[in-house]
């Protein structure tokens, strides 16, 4: 009763917009409540009545706000950039840019990789036009591409500087671009000149070094096995396909999924599978997961900030 009464006050509001508007609407749905929303609006009777005097004609698309969820949650194909910013920490203080670890470019020897003496690099680089471009190839071209293009920056860069390059074809590698990087190691004009380019090419090399990078790629796989899945058959069987994959602290492997990865693909599950029919078959399959998931939060050493908050 409350969503209905929600839902009208919504659909009245709409129209007093379009009413002040002049507008004559033509709706469109993505989704079960958007689909509800626009049914209510075309049946509204004082809408019915605005809709034969106005003058202007629109088009409304309803969406519903679960699909956002699976774009925050899912891993979107052959991006770079997105990998960046999911696997390297956040900078302190900021949201959208992450810490670069600049040891690599010092002679400092330490084997803490979260090395807190050198202060980190970052994406953002504003004054650096390279820097700036190569950013845009992160974000619009594929894997492969972007990394040729930190190459083919770094290779200019060198030149530029009169560096000892050795320009090498095929297959760009994270320590191939470690070497580049090298050149400019005890340049501190080259340091200074390039920068904000390095940033981003250590970034490169920091992620594409990652331990959570294999496990992007079957996160990758797995979703597009679910929405195959989810297409072809019921939650329950989708529910149990899962079930086997969550396992306890002991039982786990590097590329096995935590249980945060399991929260995370629940809610892409939920958000894409659209309307589900409940019943008895789903409430079995649904208490199984819970139960697993429960028993593999409660054998954790140590839960993550986010199980905490949850739990």
């Amino acid at each position: 009763a409350e969503l209905r009464a929600a839902v009208r006050s919504l659909v009245a509001d709409l129209d007093a917009l379009f009413g002040a508007l002049g507008l004559r609407e033509e709706s469109f749905a993505v989704g079960a409540l958007s689909r509800v929303l626009a049914a209510e609006l075309a049946s509204y009777a004082p809408a019915r009545n605005r809709r034969r005097v106005a003058t202007s004609r629109a088009s409304v698309v309803f969406v519903d706000r679960t699909l956002d969820l699976a774009g925050a949650v899912g891993h979107h194909g052959d991006n770079l950039a997105e990998k960046i910013l999911s696997v390297l920490p956040k900078l302190p203080g900021h949201q959208t840019d992450v810490m670069v670890n600049m040891v690599e470019l010092t002679a400092l020897q330490t084997p803490d990789e979260a090395c807190s003496i050198i202060a980190p690099g970052c994406l953002a680089q504003p004054n650096d036009s390279a820097a700036k471009a190569l950013w845009e190839s992160f974000m619009n071209l594929k894997q492969k591409e972007a990394v040729m293009e930190a190459r083919r920056h770094l290779v200019e860069a060198a030149s530029r500087e009169n560096l000892p390059i050795k320009m090498s074809m095929g297959r760009v590698t994270p320590e191939q671009l470690s070497s580049y990087i090298q050149l400019f190691k005890n340049n501190f004009r080259a340091l200074e000149n390039h920068c904000g380019l390095l940033q981003l090419v250590l970034a490169t090399v920091q992620t594409l070094k990652h331990p959570q990078i294999s496990k992007w790629d079957n996160f990758l796989a797995f979703e597009r096995l679910l929405l195959q899945t989810i297409g072809e058959s019921e939650m329950p069987n989708v529910l149990n396909q899962l079930l086997p994959m969550i396992k306890s602290y002991s039982e786990r492997k590097q590329d096995d999924y935590t249980c945060e990865d399991f929260l995370v693909l629940l809610v892409y599950m939920y958000s894409m599978a659209g309307e589900i029919k409940s019943g008895k078959e789903l409430d079995k399959a649904e208490e199984e997961v819970k139960k697993a998931l429960v028993k593999a939060v409660c054998d954790e050493p140590e839960l993550s900030a986010l199980l905490q908050k949850i739990t």
